[in-house]
């Protein structure tokens, strides 16, 4: 569902935001299986609101590799993403994961961990920025987004200049790019959790009937394995470099820069400048062994991925956070 519609800004927040919590699997295929029949009983059962988003999770007692999790789903027409933690924030929602210690009573005892990773795929409601961004566009973003359920969140990025005309590689992402994955895993210290989200809107013709059917086949396709990611070298050659701007530009480029810094009249808080490398490989690069790489080489930073449907993917991997909440 594209959540920036026209129009959609008019509209107040959806009328139903749930999360849904089921019992502790042992292992990811049991996880999967759950997660199927949740959906299947809801579909049985479906709310009456014409609009909302509900989240159903269940924590796994396995620890998984958020990345191996995602290169193991193959669907290349759905959209993923991925973000790393490179320390527990204070406003970062825990999850909780079911422990191995019994409670006496023949259960689990629940712990809640800060995620390590999370990687989603699939699209439960999206927000592409390509008209509405000088329009109050965040405005719809929290539409689908509550207090009262933290862990239903937009993954995405937001370019630098997003006034200015976008270069050829940013055509499919506009102003910006969120998406709330249908299905979503996230990586703990000592587990796993596996989500899905379903969201409707009857004012945007997208009714709970259609969710449900688009999610129970993204459900299907869902592999509940993960496949081991080469973390060591890429298996590829650099046959053309160009430095956008060139050296001598950028020197003078900072040069100027300083020299507006220093007769600034008022306080800066953050100035960055930026340079272009433009690397052409002899083989396509797949972008999660690129990202499994960087993780590997950039364990004090941050990794993020973000792909569209049928899009090239953005990978990042900073020292910085360029987070912020909605």
């Amino acid at each position: 569902m594209d959540g920036c519609a026209a129009g959609v800004g008019d509209r107040g927040v959806v009328t139903m935001h749930e999360t849904r919590a089921l019992p502790a699997a042992s292992a990811p295929q049991e996880a999967v299986g759950q997660l199927r029949a949740a959906v299947a009983a809801l579909n049985a059962d479906p709310p009456a609101s014409s609009s909302g988003i509900i989240r159903i999770e269940v924590p796994i007692r396995q620890r998984g590799d958020a990345i191996e999790w995602l290169h193991a789903q193959r669907q290349s027409s759905l959209p993923r993403c991925f973000f790393s933690a490179r320390a527990p924030l204070p406003d970062t929602p825990a999850v909780a994961v079911g422990s191995r210690s019994s409670n006496g009573n023949g259960g689990h005892k629940e712990q809640w961990e800060q995620p390590v990773s999370v990687a989603g795929v699939g699209s439960a409601v999206f927000f592409p920025g390509f008209t509405l961004y000088a329009s109050g566009s965040y405005v719809v973003w929290k539409r689908f987004l509550s207090r009262d359920c933290p862990l239903i969140r937009a993954y995405g990025a937001i370019r630098f200049d997003a006034s200015s005309d976008a270069s050829v590689e940013w055509e499919d992402y506009g102003a910006f790019y969120f998406v709330v994955p249908q299905v979503e895993f996230s990586e703990l210290e000592e587990g796993s959790v596996l989500a899905t989200t379903i969201a409707w809107d009857d004012s945007l013709s997208w009714t709970w009937q259609s969710a449900v059917d688009e999610l129970q086949s993204t459900l299907h396709k869902i592999s509940p394995c993960s496949v081991k990611v080469n973390r060591s070298t890429l298996q590829t050659a650099i046959v053309n470099l160009n430095h956008v701007p060139t050296k001598a530009s950028w020197d003078l480029a900072v040069t100027q820069a300083l020299r507006m810094i220093k007769g600034s009249q008022t306080e800066l808080v953050k100035v960055v400048l930026a340079r272009c490398s433009r690397y052409i490989t002899d083989t396509c690069i797949d972008p999660l062994e690129l990202l499994a790489c960087l993780k590997v080489e950039g364990q004090n930073a941050y990794q993020f991925c973000i792909q569209p449907p049928d899009a090239p993917a953005f990978v990042g991997n900073s020292s910085n956070y360029f987070t912020g909440n909605t």
